[in-house]
């Protein structure tokens, strides 16, 4: 979609004073490459290999050359989801193991597919699964497993980092939405200004995560205003795309800033009383070890 380009001294500027005084906000902050993301597509071209022979010989040359395709194609996608979940995962101070291991499944139907192109070759039953063992091995290697592991749960009740993954993984969903709608809109400046309230809810998720604790007083962040602003980002989207409403596009940046402001203002008072916390645990054991010297 062609997005609008402009600056405070474009042609037609908004005049927003609260945008104009924001700090520029860099793209690529908080932001990982995708990891494997060009051999992930590779896979899905590589099941192309298979139809050549496919068509050109018997007709259960063409069932096996049309199965060996539809499992490579197949593992592309389970390897690529897999390797989005991968990144979600690592991105998160608490998180569960992926419930379904895409990527070793991938592998599995990677071998699968070359075990049946190699056996419509003509490579006879031992070679083929020979082959297929080679191409699982391979494909492990080169995208790796699935976390086998949940992360920074050790310690922690079960119970509470459950709620808190759940709760997180809805305020995603919202988040995810926001930046659909924001990207409708064809500007920049406003996706961008979309993507750098993202971070700073991101930041109270992190905090959250890793005080499970947390996770009451700020529900209602988690849930019930960023409902609100998916909501609101989803309206403004449609009014923008109508009439380019400047002064609706003014106070939807505003409301961007008051919900930045009050994100962040919450990161900070649940950082703060985790180290009240600590300090009363520094205390307490430092009286523990005086009275037993």
């Amino acid at each position: 979609m062609a997005q609008r380009y402009g600056g405070k001294f474009s042609p037609d500027a908004p005049a927003s004073t609260t945008t104009a005084a924001a700090p520029p906000a860099n793209p690529f902050d908080g932001r990982r490459p995708f990891k494997a993301g060009a051999r992930s597509t590779v896979l899905f071209f590589m099941a192309l290999l298979f139809l050549p022979r496919a068509f050109s010989g018997s007709p259960s040359d063409l069932l096996t050359g049309l199965a060996a395709t539809g499992l490579m194609l197949f593992s592309a996608w389970l390897t690529r989801e897999g390797l989005k979940a991968e990144a979600a995962f690592d991105a998160r101070t608490i998180a569960r193991r992926p419930a379904f291991p895409r990527k070793m499944f991938g592998s599995a139907l990677a071998g699968l597919s070359v075990a049946a192109g190699a056996f419509m070759g003509g490579m006879g039953t031992v070679l083929s699964v020979l082959f297929g063992l080679a191409a699982a091995g391979l494909h492990a290697g080169s995208f790796g497993l699935d976390p086998l592991r949940d992360k920074g749960a050790e310690g922690i009740d079960r119970f509470q980092t459950d709620r808190v993954a759940r709760a997180v993984d809805e305020a995603e969903k919202h988040l995810a939405a926001m930046h659909d709608a924001a990207s409708r809109i064809g500007e920049r400046q406003i996706l961008a200004r979309v993507e750098r309230f993202m971070r700073a809810a991101r930041n109270l998720f992190r905090t959250v995560e890793a005080d499970p604790r947390d996770l009451t007083a700020a529900r209602r962040y988690l849930s019930v205003y960023l409902m609100g602003a998916r909501d609101a980002t989803v309206k403004f989207a449609d009014l923008y795309a109508r009439n380019r409403d400047p002064k609706a596009r003014e106070d939807y940046l505003n409301l961007l800033d008051d919900l930045e402001t009050t994100f962040a203002d919450r990161s900070r008072r649940l950082l703060s009383d985790n180290r009240t916390d600590l300090d009363v645990e520094i205390d307490v054991l430092r009286e523990r070890l005086k009275r037993e010297t």
